[in-house]
């Protein structure tokens, strides 16, 4: 081999190191969930947040979340998980847009992600506002969100908390054409992530209408999805697990390496009535 043949070699290996290390840089997957907490009541008896919170705490600890959607938390449970090292939180509650009410909070890793702005609004004709939406008969519903940037590439991407109604199929069809349209204003081209109960199946037609513009993260996973398809156990130790109603649903850009409904139990005991969901992602 001449010595002009050697250099290039050399030359073309050191340029393909280099683009290997700029994508595992870019690349640098987290870890993103979905989970609805079921809020405080003592009427859950041996249920009831106070017996499942160090569960719920030690879940997320355990799975190394960096970034978390809830739904159904009230403004308790929220400070008991904002308690957590390393954690940071947005989110308003949804009756007075501020602590009164259930919370669509979004928690995330300090250490990870830098906070650049975050909103809340409601799922109603008036969402800048706390209302009832549509037909929905019994609470407000919001979704909270927050452009983060990525502290390990310097990516922004701006991530959605939601909580459709569970009676008004008027509300959570609207809800879902609400919540694109949002979405698209908020995000503009920056990527963009929606943790969510919907209290609707895959086949419906919110979840439908959500899929006109978003994908299903379980539907993308590099591995085979792991755990149960159904996502509601209504803390029964026996719950067949068949409904699916909480997603990570997620734009284009996004890869899933990974995809879990998470059936841990604690001494036999759900830690809520939903199931988690959890996800590895990276940006393409």
């Amino acid at each position: 081999m001449s010595g002009s043949s050697g250099l290039r070699l050399k030359t073309w290996a050191v340029v393909l190191l280099g683009l290997c290390l700029g994508w595992a840089v870019q690349a640098q997957p987290f870890n993103a969930a979905t989970y609805n907490l079921r809020f405080n009541t003592a009427s859950d008896g041996p249920n009831a947040w106070p017996h499942r919170r160090d569960a719920v705490k030690a879940l997320v600890r355990h799975h190394e979340i960096d970034l978390l959607g809830t739904q159904e938390g009230l403004i308790d449970q929220i400070e008991d998980l904002e308690a957590l090292p390393g954690l940071a939180r947005v989110g308003v509650g949804r009756d007075d847009g501020r602590r009164a009410g259930e919370h669509s909070a979004l928690f995330f890793r300090t250490e990870r992600f830098a906070l650049l702005a975050n909103g809340d609004f409601w799922l109603s004709p008036t969402p800048e506002v706390p209302g009832k939406g549509w037909d929905a008969r019994c609470c407000h519903r919001l979704a909270t969100w927050a452009r983060l940037r990525d502290r390990a590439n310097g990516r922004v991407f701006v991530a959605f908390s939601v909580h459709f109604d569970h009676e008004g199929v008027v509300a959570r069809r609207e809800s879902a054409r609400l919540m694109l349209r949002k979405m698209r204003e908020i995000a503009g081209d920056a990527p963009a992530l929606l943790l969510g109960d919907l209290n609707a199946t895959p086949e419906s037609e919110p979840v439908q209408i959500l899929l006109t513009g978003l994908r299903d993260a379980r539907n993308l996973s590099a591995t085979p999805p792991e755990g149960p398809v159904g996502t509601f156990n209504g803390f029964k130790p026996d719950a067949p697990l068949l409904a699916r109603i909480d997603y990570v649903l997620l734009s284009p850009q996004w890869r899933v390496l990974r995809y879990a409904a998470l059936a841990d139990r604690v001494e036999g005991r759900f830690p809520s009535d939903h199931l988690p969901v959890v996800t590895r992602l990276s940006l393409e």
